[in-house]
């Protein structure tokens, strides 16, 4: 990260923003040519060798990009599922080779059979109505089960829009400091993955002087099987709205920015449709009900890398900048979006805000066990019998989840990867000694995560999911820390070469390669990849131990 380069974009900050003009200059034919490249880096005083270093990195404007009209999701749920390549085969009826490619992950984890065309998401049989979404067919958005155990602070219904921003109104009749008490007191942490306490972020950034100051709403979901984030940002994005306009005032920050994954275009669209509507009643803009705070929103669609999850490499690629992970100290809430103190967090956490300032932060802590306080939301892939969206109070015997919820696996399933490609592979046997919280995974060795759940059959194999992993991890590095980016390559090669061979793996070597991911890497993506690895190495040694000397 070049915080030269923070301040060259900031110029234009976010009202002419360079990550936006790479994505527009790749519309055409889905890459960003070299003059317009070079056009872009006269524009922002940007090295050519910068831009064209961004662009190709991610994968809807990478040259490789370019020509593609349909795209196949390869996400770890679809891929356990087994449904894509018969997806492929009746695509292939429709689309040439060269005009098929693949995107990660679209977020119908419920039902698989993934694909995206056109500026829309498919899943189901939506694949047997090809030839009319050709031609211009709007199909029906997707189903799936939502529902609650416990306090539904996030699934409850929606009151109406006027009704729900009450609550901005008697926040700003209270100090920042107020607000803030009450979000300390709630215990609410950051539900995306790292459990960070928010309140501390925002006293931070409050903290910090400056009078331009960012609230980032993560909403990069990356982590194939999760689709909590894409169910808020479409079925309650003001809870989110809300959330970060909070969050500003606490902070002392007067613009908020909804990263969101161009995997989900309906998000980007309602999340849209939804700032426009609170405009146009006042809830943002100058002097937001006579109160002296003012607050606007940007809308940015990313271009496809899982990398941008990560705080720091998401704020690289508001700028325009390589998604590359920052080394810290200093932290976003000093130095961050443009060099400006900015709070990033995750889809759900701020969606908590809204019933915390309603209900105050006693009422939140209240619910759920320990550190973890309040509700969280799962994600049930298309294995058990009622997927779905559910929002169970922390503390929720996972037994619930997975039986009464989702109403029992529909066939035999051995182990589940809960929260995301660097969550924790958890065997079946062990759903009982496990509840919905951070301290429970964490003290049984996993990871609870976004609690995402992807289901491994019977009959996968166990080395093949490890060789996926490998795999994702090595495609959606960064690459700035060599023990991620090589260890990553090394692992995949490894496995792939004991799959396909006589070759037996060195369990030494193996552990070492591991090892050094996990104390040497920048970020989580390479320091977590080990941890489901590990699991899988602990819990399935009998069906490993033939690729091992």
């Amino acid at each position: 990260m070049s915080k030269n380069l923070s301040e060259l974009s900031g110029r234009k900050g976010l009202r002419e923003n360079l990550f936006e003009e790479l994505g527009i200059a790749a519309s055409e034919t889905g890459a960003v040519s070299k003059d317009k490249a070079e056009k872009l880096a006269r524009e922002f005083l940007m090295g050519s060798a910068n831009v064209y270093g961004a662009a190709t990195f991610y994968d809807f404007l990478r040259p490789e990009n370019q020509g593609k009209k349909v795209y196949v999701c390869n996400g770890s749920s679809c891929l356990t599922a087994g449904s894509q390549p018969a997806l492929k085969d009746k695509l292939g009826a429709a689309f040439a080779p060269e005009e098929i490619g693949e995107m990660c992950c679209l977020g119908r984890c419920h039902e698989n059979s993934s694909f995206h065309y056109g500026g829309r998401n498919y899943s189901g049989n939506d694949i047997e109505e090809i030839a009319a979404i050709k031609g211009g067919k709007q199909m029906p958005m997707d189903k799936y089960h939502v529902a609650s155990v416990g306090t539904a602070v996030l699934t409850c219904d929606f009151p109406g829009v006027e009704q729900f921003y009450a609550t901005l109104g008697k926040a700003l009749q209270l100090t920042p400091d107020q607000l803030l008490e009450e979000l300390k007191t709630s215990g609410l942490r950051g539900r995306g993955g790292a459990g960070f306490p928010i309140g501390f972020k925002l006293e931070s950034c409050k903290n910090t002087a400056g009078d331009v100051k960012f609230i980032v709403c993560n909403a990069d979901e990356g982590d194939p099987g999760a689709y909590s984030d894409r169910y808020l940002l479409e079925e309650r994005p003001h809870a989110v709205l809300l959330g970060m306009i909070i969050a500003g005032y606490i902070a002392g920050a007067n613009t908020g920015v909804v990263y969101i994954r161009g995997e989900y275009p309906e998000a980007i669209a309602i999340t849209q449709a939804a700032i426009e509507a609170i405009r146009e009643l006042g809830y943002i803009g100058d002097n937001i009900l006579g109160s002296g705070f003012s607050y606007n929103f940007k809308v940015i669609k990313a271009q496809g890398a899982y990398i941008c999850g990560e705080e720091t490499a998401l704020l690289s690629s508001i700028e325009g900048q390589r998604p590359e992970v920052r080394v810290r100290p200093p932290y976003p809430t000093q130095h961050g979006l443009f060099n400006k103190p900015t709070v990033v967090n995750n889809v759900e956490t701020l969606a908590c805000i809204p019933w915390v300032i309603a209900n105050g932060g006693a009422a939140f802590a209240a619910i759920g066990r320990g550190r973890s306080t309040g509700t969280k939301l799962v994600s049930l892939d298309g294995f058990f019998n009622r997927p779905g969206i559910y929002e169970v109070d922390m503390g929720t015997p996972l037994r619930v989840v997975t039986d009464e919820l989702g109403g029992g696996f529909r066939s035999g399933v051995k182990a589940m990867h809960i929260g995301g490609p660097l969550g924790g592979l958890v065997p079946v046997d062990k759903i009982d000694s496990l509840t919905i919280d951070f301290e429970s995974f964490s003290q049984a060795g996993f990871l609870l995560g976004h609690a995402s759940v992807v289901c491994l059959p019977d009959s996968y194999p166990v080395i093949s999911y490890i060789e996926h992993l490998f795999q994702f991890t090595a495609h959606e590095s960064c690459g700035k820390c060599f023990p991620c980016r090589l260890g990553s390559t090394r692992g995949y090669e490894m496995v792939a070469k004991a799959m396909t061979s006589d070759y037996k793996m060195d369990r030494e070597l193996f552990t070492d390669l591991i090892t050094t991911m996990e104390i040497g890497s920048l970020c989580a993506l390479g320091g977590g990849l080990p941890l489901p690895i590990r699991n899988a190495l602990q819990y399935f040694n009998e069906e490993l131990k033939e690729y091992f000397e």
